[in-house]
């Protein structure tokens, strides 16, 4: 059986599908040439990926080349960048429902091909842009194409597929952030209605968004069997987005602070069972932080290769500063990181696509890519002396926007906490 996998038409402003390519499974993988792909990876020896990945690769770059990156800096500079236009272009394209069932508008294909397209966005040149894509593609939207009934998906993951709505993620609160079960937002049912109250905080998208993916409580049971997933329409009466936070970094990205007063929203929005939110939830931050390690080695590649090119030309005692052995030492160390690190993120695909629990991998992934991007943003940031003090160059946004590697979807020391109840080193009570 061949899916449609979008390919980009010779023009700025018209994308359509004409390409029909097999889906593949990782033990299939052919070894012919694949087509040209601005990452790393170009050959027939890639770990997971196949002639078809770098086609979806190379038509997303086109798009990132015509239609995002000529005004980042301009969005950067606003705070903000018009999410309904450029999901409505990566939705035309296929590029918003990857591995979404083919009945509600996705391409049917699997994970890895998700973390393509997420590397692909790492070309991007900021962080905000990529994460707002990430969390209408991998945050928002998972459980219910998992778990979702058919009504609800035509409702909302349908048009978020194509890009005529724009989707948010209600999780984190003012006193529960990486503490998922602390959540006080409460959906408590009348009728055939849930009344939503409470409050969301660092909402991605919040702004614009025309729905949410809302985890809130909906009975006094144990913290972890009392939280559902409710899909909430953000123009209902009682939702009032209190602010748009200003953040020192993702600046392109808007985010908000969200309050519930008495908002009605009918029961048959619930996705999948009641009480299983938290659950739905854990299987979503999986995807999610695969997603972000895959987006981040893209621009570390990329902000390695500018401070090479910077640092060459670039002289300090009639020599080029790369000259230094220090520099081009610790240039050489942290590609090894990166390397290592795109390896644990391929191993863990590879076995999540396999339909194995890749918690620990994942988190680990995580772990070592906030602590890396943080690393080397400092490192590259140095060499570049003075100008890497401004806000003229790639190497000062990635600073400042990958600190947030670290602390969204789950801080350094919940990853670590994860890893050692694996590890079964954690004390017993």
């Amino acid at each position: 059986m061949a899916l449609r996998v979008n390919l980009l038409v010779n023009s700025s402003s018209f994308y359509k599908f004409t390409s029909f390519v097999p889906i593949r499974s990782f033990s299939e993988r052919v070894s012919s040439k694949p087509e040209p792909s601005s990452g790393p990876e170009t050959t027939a020896d890639h770990l997971i990926y196949t002639r078809e990945h770098f086609a979806l690769k190379e038509s997303l770059r086109k798009i990132i080349d015509q239609e995002i990156n000529p005004h980042v800096d301009q969005w950067e500079a606003e705070g903000t960048f018009p999410a309904h236009k450029i999901f409505k272009i990566l939705g035309s394209a296929g590029f918003l429902g990857v591995n979404k069932p083919v009945e509600y508008g996705g391409l049917g294909l699997d994970f890895s091909y998700n973390v393509a397209v997420s590397e692909e966005l790492g070309n991007i040149r900021c962080g905000g842009v990529p994460m707002a894509i990430g969390v209408q593609t991998d945050m928002a939207t998972p459980a219910l194409a998992r778990f979702g009934s058919a009504e609800l998906k035509k409702e909302f993951l349908v048009p978020s597929i194509m890009g005529d709505k724009v989707a948010c993620l209600g999780v984190s609160e003012v006193g529960a952030g990486s503490d998922v079960s602390s959540i006080i937002t409460k959906a408590v049912q009348k009728g055939d209605e849930f009344v939503i109250n409470g409050g969301k905080m660092w909402t991605t998208n919040g702004t614009q968004a025309d729905w949410m993916c809302l985890l809130a409580n909906t009975s006094d049971g144990p913290p972890h069997r009392n939280k559902s997933l409710i899909c909430l329409p953000m123009n209902l009466p009682g939702v009032h987005i209190a602010r748009k936070i200003d953040k020192i970094g993702m600046k392109s990205s808007d985010t908000a602070e969200v309050f519930f007063d008495d908002v009605r929203v009918p029961c048959k929005n619930l996705i999948g069972q009641e009480g299983m939110g938290f659950t739905y939830q854990m299987l979503q931050f999986q995807e999610e932080r695969l997603w972000a390690v895959a987006n981040i080695l893209t621009t570390m590649d990329t902000v390695i290769q500018e401070t090479i090119q910077y640092t060459r030309q670039r002289k300090i005692f009639k020599q080029p500063v790369l000259y230094h052995q220090a520099v081009y030492f610790r240039l050489a160390e942290l590609q090894t990181e990166v390397e290592l690190l795109r390896s644990l993120l391929y191993r863990a695909t590879a076995l999540y696509i396999k339909g194995n629990d890749v918690t620990k991998l994942a988190s680990m992934a995580k772990l070592k890519g906030g602590r890396l991007a943080r690393e080397l943003s400092d490192s590259c940031l140095q060499y570049w002396g003075g100008m890497g003090f401004t806000s003229d160059v790639l190497v000062s946004r990635f600073y400042r926007d990958s600190r947030l590697m670290s602390i969204g979807g789950g801080a350094d020391e919940v990853m670590l906490g994860i890893i050692a109840k694996y590890m079964d080193t954690v004390p017993r009570k």
